[in-house]
């Protein structure tokens, strides 16, 4: 294998010299890029992984760069306002991407597109009402990853016009979960679970309301299991928001993700049985995290709601979240999430398998290190 190193100064003036722009906002975010790249660098991955990250990471450079240009090219855009969004969020693996996907057949919902999420900035020559062209490469792109690696689309299926994570607008500021791999692994792990949230999320609201600038909706439906680590900065940015939170056993969730990160390092050279404990860990520190937050959160923001019901009455659970937030459902709506839940059935793209001791882990560890979230949540573990 060649020496292939990351250097964070290098990427910024690749970033810098492809653009032909130079400023990317406040400096804080080179702190983040400074420890992914230590981590991309030092765990085990092959060279082609680690270009394929150098190259993600100059990707999110240059789409910074112009980021901090469209504000100041469209000053209009800091002038929006972003009213009463909706956040779906919960440990990975209880249900939120198919709940998402279910909101999304509300009309008045207005779900975060994958490509938007990669590619906020408004597209050169921008006019209101106008398809952005970088949606058919983004199309494209994006068929070609789930060629490219089936098993990981069977686990979380995703096409360019798929609601989508907006774990994807964070990325840009080079403080949050990236791909969720990174929190897996050190140094970036220890890293950014010390790290004040509220400038990562401050920019996160810039980019929600840019994507409103250009393309505006009712109601904001956002999710992403990230956001369980910053449950008081949504509250703060948005007080008049609603927060849905999905519960699972954790014997299914914790395995489910260390199934999905594995799918995820495929080009990294580990042992599997260590990814388990690092997981778990890892998962049970983001809900002792909310569970601190939510002492200073008015529960009425917040719905909970267990996935195994979400799974035998999908419709029934969404009718349920509705009534708790006081939200409208027409007739048309209400036909719209029936046909879409007749219309794709759990497993529709193929089903993943996965034991605990593939991954380390034994169900007593599980269940001893989950037993507060168990008994505070009432999580069915049958």
């Amino acid at each position: 294998m060649t020496e292939f190193t990351y250097i964070a100064d290098e990427l910024l003036l690749e970033a810098q010299e492809k653009t032909g722009l130079s400023d990317f906002g406040s400096q804080t975010f080179k702190q983040g890029l400074e420890q992914l790249c230590l981590t991309y660098d030092n765990n085990g991955f092959s060279e082609k992984g680690r270009k394929r990250h150098r190259r993600r990471l100059v990707d999110l450079l240059q789409a910074r760069l112009r980021i901090e240009q469209s504000f100041k090219d469209y000053p209009a855009i800091l002038d929006e306002e972003v009213r009463a969004p909706m956040f779906l969020t919960g440990l990975p693996r209880t249900g939120t991407s198919a709940l998402l996907n279910l909101l999304a057949n509300d009309t008045d919902a207005r779900p975060l597109k994958l490509w938007e999420g990669m590619m906020p900035d408004p597209c050169e020559g921008f006019k209101h009402g106008e398809d952005d062209p970088r949606y058919l490469m983004m199309k494209a792109w994006q068929e070609e990853q789930n060629k490219k690696n089936p098993d990981f689309s069977k686990i979380h299926h995703t096409t360019a016009d798929t609601p989508e994570e907006c774990i994807h607008l964070l990325n840009h500021t080079f403080q949050d979960v990236q791909f969720g791999m990174e929190t897996m692994m050190e140094p970036y792990g220890s890293w950014f679970q010390q790290q004040d949230l509220t400038e990562s999320y401050d920019y996160y609201a810039k980019l929600l309301n840019m994507l409103q600038w250009q393309r505006p909706g009712n109601r904001w439906l956002l999710k992403t299991p990230g956001h369980l680590w910053a449950l008081d900065q949504l509250t703060r940015l948005y007080p008049d928001c609603s927060i849905i939170i999905t519960h699972r056993n954790p014997l299914q969730a914790v395995t489910s993700y260390c199934s999905m990160m594995h799918a995820l390092m495929k080009e990294r050279t580990y042992n599997p049985k260590t990814l388990g404990p690092v997981v778990m860990e890892y998962l049970a520190r983001k809900v002792e995290a909310s569970l601190v937050q939510r002492e200073n959160i008015d529960n009425s923001r917040i719905f909970d709601g267990q996935f195994n019901d979400f799974i035998k009455d999908s419709l029934g659970f969404v009718d349920t979240i509705y009534q708790y937030f006081n939200l409208p459902m027409s007739n048309q709506t209400a036909t719209a999430f029936k046909t879409y839940a007749d219309q794709h059935p759990m497993g529709k793209h193929g089903k993943h398998h996965y034991q605990l001791e593939e991954y380390g882990l034994t169900e007593q560890l599980v269940l001893d290190r989950f037993s507060f979230y168990i008994e505070h949540f009432q999580v069915p573990i049958d």
